[in-house]
């Protein structure tokens, strides 16, 4: 019939008369009623210009899969690309367990009965606890950029202050997710981001404007080691130092596949640490969701400022049984919904498996050996390409497994030769070349342990002749 409405084949809320029974459930006269609070001008004025429905799942599918074959993917390419998602081998058996459907098809459920999850997301925050020599480890959130962002609303709730140090050469994206966290200044729960200048001949924070920008108002100094340009933060104890005497908390995020070679964060003062989950047994993906944690010292100040789900574990009724659940469970929003003390928000509880596993693959020599390893094949590749004509690697020397290779005497843009690279079969390092701290025409490239000799002298090889 002419006019008839009809339902999307791929959207249940279409068919006619859904939309008019949830009006009358709700009480309103119309669709307009209901977002009646939204100002007009935020309506977008001209209709979606979007191609028919594809009505047949054979079509659907047909249509999908031939998108997505336009993608170039790191597993048919060789990739030095790294900056907050990395290639790190990751074993068999982590996806084995991980898709067992004990674990993929938990996302929540009643911890009384779910014994072998609690106990299994004990065994990741006791074994990342124990490679960051800290006692307590909130099960992991969305992203680093999320359990950045949760670490320093943590830091303002302990100490009462309102701003957060933070470096100026940091990652734009997790920079910006950390300006969404501490709000625009206009809201109540505004936290100051304030950033501390890079010394430019190392890349590392600089000791004098860190200690001129410290003061009774400063709730934490944040920084990275690794850096997100790859350097290591030497001076950590001292910042930690300087921080504890104008009375900030110090937030280190730290790439945990660095620990088998770089001292543990509470070794050197930190007093809460972040970081991401991925390289811990996550497969590389797009669209977030890759998983980032949070840890402290065990001490109540810190522990009641969590915002998530803490595991414990304690001795049962029954002589050498021990029990596993949710600790201080009420202070989060599942708890206590807007009066929590952060919204939980989606977290990345299936990565913690993935971790339990991985590490517990590793063991401490394993994560020595891959620490070991990065670091050697990591400097084999800037030394490689260093002696390329033109090319000249910024801080070398200083860095774990990404660096920054600068090509201003190539007279060649980074865009210009990621797209002569990938055009044989090699994905260049991030461009970096708009970003803050005034690099000139540069890029960051990531060598991990997947990364073979033959490999970065392949990339060595093509780059040559790409700038020949």
């Amino acid at each position: 019939m002419a006019g008839e409405r009809r339902a999307h084949p791929w959207m249940a809320n279409s068919a006619p008369g859904i939309i008019e029974g949830m009006l009358k459930e709700i009480g309103a006269a119309s669709v307009d009623e209901v977002f009646a609070q939204i100002p007009n001008d935020h309506f977008r004025s001209t209709p979606l210009d979007l191609p028919p429905a594809l009505t047949s799942e054979i079509e659907l599918r047909r249509d999908l899969v031939g998108k997505l074959k336009r993608n170039a993917s790191c597993e048919d390419n060789l990739s030095f690309i790294g900056a907050g998602v990395w290639q790190h081998h990751v074993p068999a058996i982590v996806d084995e367990i991980v898709g067992r459907t004990e674990f993929a098809t938990n996302v929540w459920g009643s911890y009384q009965s779910d014994h072998g999850r609690n106990q299994a997301w004990f065994e990741f925050n006791s074994q990342l606890g124990a490679l960051l020599n800290l006692d307590v480890v909130q099960l992991p959130v969305y992203s680093w950029g999320c359990a950045i962002g949760h670490a320093i609303r943590m830091a303002a709730r302990i100490t009462g202050r309102a701003k957060v140090l933070v470096p100026a050469l940091s990652d734009p994206e997790r920079l910006s997710v950390i300006r969404t966290y501490c709000q625009p200044s206009e809201m109540d729960g505004h936290i100051e981001v304030v950033t501390i200048a890079a010394d430019p001949t190392t890349g590392r924070l600089d000791a004098n404007d860190l200690a001129a920008r410290l003061g009774e108002d400063v709730a934490a100094v944040y920084f990275e080691n690794p850096a997100y340009l790859g350097t290591i933060e030497s001076g950590a104890a001292e910042i930690a130092r300087l921080a504890r005497a104008a009375g900030a908390e110090t937030i280190v995020g730290v790439d945990p596949a660095s620990l088998g070679v770089i001292k543990a964060p509470g070794d050197y003062g930190a007093d809460i640490v972040t970081g991401p989950v991925q390289p811990l047994g996550v497969h590389m993906h797009c669209g977030g969701g890759a998983g980032g944690f949070i840890a402290s010292r065990d001490e109540e100040r810190y522990v009641r400022a969590y915002n998530g789900f803490l595991v414990s574990v304690v001795e049962t009724r029954e002589p050498g049984q021990l029990g596993f659940g949710l600790a201080c469970p009420h202070q989060n929003s599942y708890g206590m919904r807007e009066n929590g003390n952060d919204w939980t928000g989606n977290s990345t509880y299936l990565w913690a498996i993935a971790g339990a596993v991985y590490m517990s693959l590793l063991g401490p020599e394993g994560f020595r050996e891959l620490g070991t390893l990065i670091v050697a094949r990591a400097r084999y590749a800037a030394k490689l390409l260093g002696d390329i004509d033109g090319v000249r690697i910024v801080w070398p020397d200083t860095t774990f497994k990404e660096f920054v290779v600068n090509f201003d005497g190539t007279g060649r843009t980074v865009s210009e030769i990621n797209d002569a690279l990938r055009a044989r079969g090699i994905f260049g390092g991030k461009d970096i070349s708009d970003e803050a701290g005034g690099l000139g025409r540069s890029a960051l490239y990531c060598v991990t342990e997947v990364h073979s000799a033959a490999d970065i002298r392949r990339l060595a090889d093509t780059l040559t002749e790409v700038l020949q």
